[in-house]
């Protein structure tokens, strides 16, 4: 519940950061049309409720590398709902064959560890349904930005879904212990971080197809390994030439999905 708790103080100030924000550069409050308030619930759900919410379970019974393999699954995921649930895009064999390469880099430098010891539904599973909520606000963003501003809806699907899991976690014992005086500027980092990435994705899922965009989610775990050895100290651990395959995968994978088809 602690946990949940963070998510849910984290992605509240996210999201009236991202309101303040856009309020700032636009010159008027971002406030959502009265018709927007079911897309908001919806993605306040599935994006930050849901998604969240199972994976902090789920990563609490799963191993890391697991997780590093599992959560960019939110690609097939998104290309699948997006091709055959909303049909805004077609399924091609080019964006599989890209999602496949690209989803062999992740593999390779996500495998740290044996794939032994079975999987848990409330470790491995709940990483998969969290990765499938991804996949399904991701394309629920690009279908609701059609009739609604993305910062508008980025913003209060944060505030919305950030204080119910606030509430929630409060009311299941969570509490938040500041370790030290930088938590709390720690934690307006965070919220700013989700605040700027959120809505620049939400932009790009509006103006690109879905599959052009959530490719690029391959390149989250070979990032996390360079950054973890650079920042965290763990150069001893890092396998180079591993890693630039990896990478080699990732852009391959995303360069296949983007290209564009040939003309006759």
């Amino acid at each position: 519940m602690s946990q949940i708790l963070f998510a849910g103080v984290r992605f509240t100030l996210a999201g009236v950061l991202t309101v303040l924000l856009g309020s700032l550069l636009r010159r008027r409050v971002l406030l959502p049309k009265r018709s927007s308030g079911g897309m908001i619930l919806m993605l306040a759900l599935m994006q930050t409720v849901i998604q969240y919410t199972f994976f902090y379970v789920g990563l609490s019974h799963a191993p890391g590398f697991k997780g590093s393999i599992i959560s960019p699954t939110s690609t097939f995921f998104a290309l699948l709902i997006a091709a055959l649930v909303f049909r805004q895009e077609k399924l091609t064999v080019k964006k599989l064959f890209g999602c496949v390469i690209g989803f062999a880099g992740v593999v390779l430098v996500s495998m740290t560890g044996r794939l032994e010891g079975g999987a848990r539904l409330d470790g491995e599973g709940f990483l998969v349904l969290a990765a499938a909520s991804y996949g399904c606000s991701s394309v629920l963003i690009k279908r609701y930005s059609a009739r609604e501003d993305p910062v508008v809806l980025s913003g209060w699907q944060f505030i919305l879904g950030g204080s119910m899991m606030t509430a929630a976690a409060l009311l299941g014992g969570g509490r938040l212990h500041a370790l030290s005086p930088a938590a709390w500027p720690l934690m307006f980092y965070l919220g700013f971080l989700s605040a700027v990435a959120y809505t620049l994705w939400s932009l790009l899922l509006q103006r690109h197809p879905v599959s052009h965009i959530m490719v690029y989610t391959f390149l989250n775990p070979v990032f996390g390994v360079f950054l973890s050895a650079i920042l965290l100290d763990e150069v001893r651990g890092l396998n180079l030439p591993r890693c630039l395959a990896a990478m080699a995968l990732v852009c391959l994978g995303v360069w296949i999905v983007n290209r564009p088809a040939k003309t006759a």
